[in-house]
């Protein structure tokens, strides 16, 4: 799970703190994120060294989890994605090939996290810098789409607008909700 970022959008549209520490109704996004993690029942690392972008955190976490053979790539953003989900992630993920979990909503489908990636993946993830991520290995790979029925694959909080639409949905029921959140 990825909490190196600086959390500069979230900052810029008005948040004060970082954007992993917002309270959702009552609880903060990591600790929402982690809550599902946790749930999922399986192995992970939560990589928080405030690395200067996501490429260098995804390398950093694959470095520190060398023996797995395979890697569920999460933000810590992603509050409400189900325990579910990152399971029949990981599930998928043993067919091989990299999979991406897609939500259909109301426009269109839409791809989310977390992206699972095989252990033949694991140089050009170790290979990563920058600001974008794994998006480069994305565009060159045959990618499974796996539809899920999951809103919080693509739930993220990089605003506070986009907090406080995540707060109202969850307090109208909008979004499926674990157990005890």
């Amino acid at each position: 799970m990825l909490a190196s970022g600086k959390g500069a959008r979230f900052l810029a549209s008005g948040g004060q703190g970082h954007k992993l520490h917002a309270l959702l109704n009552g609880k903060s996004v990591l600790e929402r994120t982690l809550d599902a993690v946790r749930a999922s029942g399986l192995p992970w690392h939560l990589e928080d060294a405030g690395h200067p972008g996501m490429g260098d955190s995804i390398a950093a976490a694959v470095r520190a989890t060398s023996g797995a053979n395979g890697w569920l790539i999460l933000p810590g953003d992603l509050p409400l994605v189900q325990p579910e989900t990152l399971f029949a992630v990981a599930t998928a993920l043993k067919a091989g090939g990299i999979v991406v979990p897609v939500h259909a909503c109301a426009t269109k489908p839409e791809r989310g996290h977390p992206v699972g990636f095989p252990v033949q993946y694991r140089e050009a993830l170790l290979a990563l810098s920058g600001d974008k991520g794994a998006v480069g290995i994305l565009r060159q790979a045959d990618c499974k789409e796996l539809p899920v029925n999951d809103p919080g694959v693509v739930a993220d909080v990089d605003t506070v607008e986009a907090l406080e639409q995540l707060s109202e949905r969850l307090r109208s029921g909008g979004l499926l909700v674990r157990d005890g959140q």
